[in-house]
């Protein structure tokens, strides 16, 4: 028999993740749970799988692939909006509070989708954006990373929650194209209307063109020059097949 298969340790889980979970599994749902070869982060009472995943979404190219084979799955992915952190001595106390300067966007999604750009044209799958805020609490103890000062990340908790963004087709990611781009835009008309670094823009782009969202249409200068697609021309989602291929 051949063991199953986790993304996570439930031992280095964070506050944040495991909260989460429950969150999202519901009064009746079940938490852990094995389904086939893949341990899953849990399963509602409707029996919708959920993965909560905080990072790139490759690791979960295989195992959502074959889970759609057979069940709906939800991923959920949290933009954390704003963090606070908390700085304490050995000893617990207190040192500091503050606000991070960071602020989490719903454009941070394609920072996740960017290594599983395909995974959103299959069929039976959400994507949902959980807009949050977090706490991070870190201990001054020397052990932590030397951009931090030595001082190392304990936790990580949900404090607010601001709203959720539902994505079930393809055609759901063209409100990513900001309104005021009519015709033809690049990465830099992008940036500028959403508010987003061009290197996020660029991710942007990128995925939205293997969904069918956008396409190419040229250059303009130096650029790429990019075009909405219209809705109908849009891909439907498609069936999952079973052990996937690796790569694009």
């Amino acid at each position: 028999m051949r063991g199953l298969k986790s993304g996570i340790g439930t031992r280095r889980e964070s506050g944040l993740h495991r909260a989460l979970k429950f969150h999202y599994g519901g009064q009746n749902g079940r938490i852990e749970q094995a389904c086939g070869d893949y341990v899953c982060d849990c399963v509602t009472g409707e029996g919708e799988i959920v993965e909560v995943q905080t990072g790139s979404f490759g690791p979960l190219r295989e195992k959502v692939t074959n889970l759609l084979s057979r069940h709906r799955v939800r991923i959920v992915y949290p933009v954390i909006v704003t963090a606070y952190i908390e700085t304490y001595n050995t000893e617990a106390l207190l040192l500091r509070r503050r606000r991070s300067p960071r602020r989490g966007g719903p454009w941070d999604l394609f920072k996740g989708l960017l290594y599983a750009p395909e995974l959103p044209l299959l069929k039976g799958l959400t994507v949902e954006l959980a807009l949050i805020d977090a706490l991070e609490r870190r201990v001054q103890d020397g052990k932590g990373s030397w951009r931090r000062g030595g001082t190392s990340i304990t936790g990580r908790e949900l404090s607010g929650w601001h709203e959720s963004i539902i994505l079930k087709k393809p055609r759901d990611y063209r409100r990513f194209i900001p309104a005021a781009l009519h015709g033809d835009f690049t990465v830099c008309s992008l940036a500028k209307s959403a508010g987003i670094s061009e290197a996020l823009a660029r991710k942007t782009l990128y995925v939205l063109a293997k969904l069918g969202v956008v396409e190419r249409t040229g250059n303009q200068g130096r650029f790429y020059s990019y075009r909405a697609v219209e809705a109908a021309r849009i891909p439907k989602p498609r069936p999952a097949a079973a052990n996937p291929a690796r790569g694009d």
